[in-house]
């Protein structure tokens, strides 16, 4: 009796010990946090198509301006990131995230409300501003959503998870899983407030939502920064206000500073004069050569990084139309699939992709960090080769014979009245793989023609699918590296370049499409897809035999650890 009572409260504790851990905090944290920009990414697009008369403008200009952004910014973001103290960063982020959503959410608001007038006001030049405001601060809020995601995923996950990279794996398929399921509830329910209710009742919720959830965050940020420790000293930390000073000095050392580190803070009288004296020196234009100098900086240590070619291989992923996104959507609709099958397709994938985190996990405790990369990517590719055996199956529309620039050509030289079908499903595209729902509700009133035969699209769309497993894996596998090998005081600019590589691969496979958009062309898009997937996978091999050599092959045994971690303090109580 007394064992089994022995046994039911230590079971009974480590239930309560798990769901009040810093591990679990940052999963409530991630999801509330992921779930609030899912609905706001999912319903913006689809506020500013309505705000401008059903027109995919708005749309676009939004999808370019936070690609560019994130594009010019990502190092300086992530530098910005690496020189603050940890709980500044995370707390700043996420109000300014939240308070811009909220911000935008009441423009909308009012907008919906009064556009009748705000249009007659100054030629409607009153209704244009709140257009290029509701872009700016949309925009402000991903660049904020970046930084939160920077700090949080790429950096207080490595700190939470310790030394220990098992754990560390599991905490990122975790977190990859929330996004998942996040990615397809969120844009549900918001959609169907919307539909149910109107546009102005969704932009109310979002921003209520986020106000609540804002407050959430916040205190779970501070529960996982009070339980873990390690996350108030950053290793190799640029500015001198570290937040733990009460540290003593033999801490110090086992946090693997030298002595002339330590005794900074020390120095800092001494060294204020000497600083304030440099600081005018370098006069004005220094300050503002400042973001050009990190952003070159940024890239040059991305560039000198060990895992370069892995990192370069994972953005390489991104210069493909062969995603679930409204680009593949767009074309599935020209072959006779409707959103109901879509749909279900899109589960499909949601599956695979969950299936692949899952993978990750075991396959690296078998196979050991590295090779599961390798592996995910030999397991991509060969799903992909569907893709490519479907552009010469029945019912493939390729016909090498009609000029991919055809349409582009009619669109700038004649027939400016109506934009074709293909060029729609892009600008939709270019808002993020959340409007595939918003792409099926505005699907062409007539009927499209239905093709001979569906072997076609049936191999493109089984490709695609189970292709997901090795994409999500071999996401996994680069976002690990990058966390174990690069230095804590570089985790956030590099990082933030990475983020940038992604965007600038991502806007070149839209550029691709504006060239070649009509449905006769996309299996030479598809080709194009797997020749830089495959490039990538060759680089991310490049890596892997420069690390393990010919062990690579060796699919069954673990690779002994390559990088040697220092100590670090107990990093959660």
């Amino acid at each position: 009796m007394d064992n089994s009572a022995a046994k039911k409260k230590t079971c009974c504790e480590s239930i309560r010990d798990f769901f009040t851990s810093a591990k679990f905090l940052i999963y409530m944290g991630h999801a509330l946090s992921t779930w609030g920009d899912r609905m706001w990414n999912f319903a913006v697009a689809v506020f500013l198509v309505e705000l401008y008369g059903n027109s995919l403008l708005l749309t676009a200009v939004y999808g370019l301006v936070v690609a560019g952004s994130v594009l010019l910014l990502g190092a300086i973001i992530g530098d910005w990131v690496d020189r603050n103290p940890r709980l500044k960063v995370a707390q700043t982020s996420l109000l300014v995230q939240n308070s811009c959503v909220i911000a935008c959410g009441i423009l909308l608001m009012v907008v919906f409300q009064y556009k009748d007038q705000l249009t007659n006001m100054y030629n409607g030049w009153i209704l244009t501003t709140c257009y290029i405001l509701v872009i700016t601060i949309a925009n402000i809020a991903n660049l904020a959503s970046t930084a939160t995601a920077i700090s949080i995923q790429r950096d207080w996950v490595v700190v939470v998870a310790g030394q220990d990279s098992s754990q560390l794996a599991d905490m990122n398929a975790t977190v990859r899983i929330i996004d998942q399921l996040t990615n397809i509830l969120a844009p549900m329910l918001v959609g169907q407030i919307m539909a149910f209710g109107s546009h102005f009742i969704g932009c109310g919720f979002i921003s209520g939502w986020n106000l609540c959830s804002m407050c959430l965050e916040y205190a779970l940020l501070w529960k996982v920064y009070q339980k873990t420790p390690a996350l108030a000293v950053k290793g190799g930390q640029k500015e001198q206000d570290q937040e733990l000073k009460q540290l003593s000095s033999p801490r110090e050392l086992e946090n693997g500073q030298s002595p002339e580190e330590s005794s900074q803070p020390l120095m800092a009288d001494g060294v204020a004069v000497v600083s304030r004296a440099s600081t005018k020196e370098t006069g004005c234009c220094y300050q503002v050569t400042e973001p050009l100098r990190t952003l070159k900086a940024g890239w040059v240590s991305y560039y000198n990084q060990s895992i370069f070619f892995a990192g370069l291989s994972l953005s390489f992923l991104y210069m493909t139309v062969l995603g679930f996104d409204c680009i593949t959507t767009g074309y599935a609709y020209t072959q006779g699939l409707n959103g109901s099958v879509l749909s279900l397709l899109m589960g499909a994938s949601a599956i695979a992709g969950i299936c692949g985190t899952v993978a990750f996990t075991w396959v690296r405790k078998k196979c050991g960090l590295i090779r599961t990369g390798f592996i995910s990517g030999v397991v991509q590719l060969s799903c992909l080769l569907l893709c490519v055996a479907s552009v010469f199956a029945p019912g493939s529309p390729l016909d090498l014979s009609v000029s991919p620039f055809q349409d582009l050509y009619s669109h700038l030289v004649g027939d400016r009245g109506v934009l074709p079908e293909a060029d729609h499903s892009l600008t939709m595209g270019l808002t993020g793989d959340l409007l595939v729902a918003g792409n099926a509700t505005m699907a062409p009133a007539e009927e499209l023609p239905q093709p001979q035969s569906y072997m076609s699209v049936g191999l493109l769309f089984a490709g695609v699918i189970a292709a997901r497993v090795g994409l999500w894996s071999f996401d996994l596998t680069v976002t690990q590296l990058i966390q174990e090998s690069v230095v804590e005081s570089e985790r956030g600019v590099i990082n933030g370049v990475q983020n940038s590589m992604n965007y600038l691969l991502d806007l070149l496979h839209f550029i691709m499409v504006i060239l070649a958009p009509n449905p006769e062309a996309f299996g030479l898009l598809v080709i194009i897809s797997v020749s830089f997937v495959a490039m990538g996978h060759i680089m991310y091999f490049r890596f892997a035999f420069k690390s393990l050599g010919t062990r690579v092959f060796l699919c069954c045994s673990p690779e002994q650890k390559a990088i040697v971690e220092s100590p670090s303090l107990p990093t959660t109580v």
